[in-house]
């Protein structure tokens, strides 16, 4: 008897545990997404003044009656190369200012162009958004070798993200994302006339009544053309003959412009 009891406790507690486990399984959405771009390649010139990328795409897969009631929602994001980002904080010393504070942030994107259905902080909720790391509020902002508090962290974020917005090179466009058919849509995204160069990322992210649940990527290369891909190919790969000869040039028209100029 004490081992059938044994026994039936044994089944008790692994039912619920069984259970806690299925609940705990992910879901597996039936909607798929599919994307194409107006171009996999920019060129970049001396009279580069900025450019538009549309993209294309398509819902797989879903619910008519969720798509009637307008329950997705699509956001891209054009995500330029990632690197580390410093933010200083000036501070008025005798009269004089300088660089006081500063915060590193690791592998940030150098641009971020995004469109939306609508505005992104309305589709999904915060705790989603951040997790996703979908909107320029949302991208995530890691310090290196931080030490404190965490009470400045916030300070050179939002300074940050305002630096990088008053400078052209994130950009949003909630509405940008439109519908043209059932279940097809057209975006548009701006690549700053500054826009790197290398190799950056077209990410749409599929929403369904405030649930992320898909996500596809195209790559997109940026590069100079022309003269100046040969300076900033001289600048970094032969730097010292390149500073050699930027010295060289610029007494050189010193000196031709102190004769031209010359009076006698």
């Amino acid at each position: 008897m004490r081992a059938v009891a044994a026994l039936l406790l044994l089944l008790g507690l692994a039912v619920p545990a069984g259970a806690q486990v299925l609940e705990d399984k992910p879901v597996n959405f039936p909607e798929k997404l599919e994307i194409g771009i107006s171009t996999d390649e920019i060129a970049i010139s001396s009279d580069f003044r900025g450019a538009d990328l549309t993209i294309f795409g398509a819902i797989e897969g879903y619910d008519s009656s969720l798509l009637a009631q307008g329950k997705y929602d699509i956001v891209v994001a054009l995500e330029g190369p990632k690197d580390n980002n410093t933010v200083r904080v000036k501070e008025r010393i005798f009269g004089i200012w300088v660089n006081r504070r500063s915060m590193t942030f690791e592998l940030v994107p150098e641009s971020y162009s995004l469109s939306s259905t609508r505005d992104v902080e309305t589709i999904a909720p915060t705790a989603m958004l951040n997790g996703v790391g979908v909107g320029i509020q949302h991208i995530r902002l890691s310090p290196i070798g931080y030490v404190g508090d965490g009470s400045n962290i916030t300070e050179f974020r939002d300074a940050f993200r305002r630096l990088k917005e008053s400078g052209g090179f994130y950009q949003r466009d909630p509405g940008g994302v439109q519908f043209i058919s059932a279940s097809l849509f057209k975006a548009t995204v701006k690549l700053p006339a500054s826009v790197p160069n290398g190799t950056h990322v077209v990410r749409a992210h599929l929403f369904r009544d405030g649930v992320f649940i898909a996500e596809k990527a195209l790559p997109l290369r940026v590069m100079k053309t022309g003269i100046e891909q040969m300076i900033s190919n001289a600048a970094y790969n032969n730097s010292l003959a390149y500073g050699a000869f930027s010295v060289t040039l610029a007494l050189l028209t010193g000196w031709l412009a102190s004769v031209v100029f010359r009076k006698d």
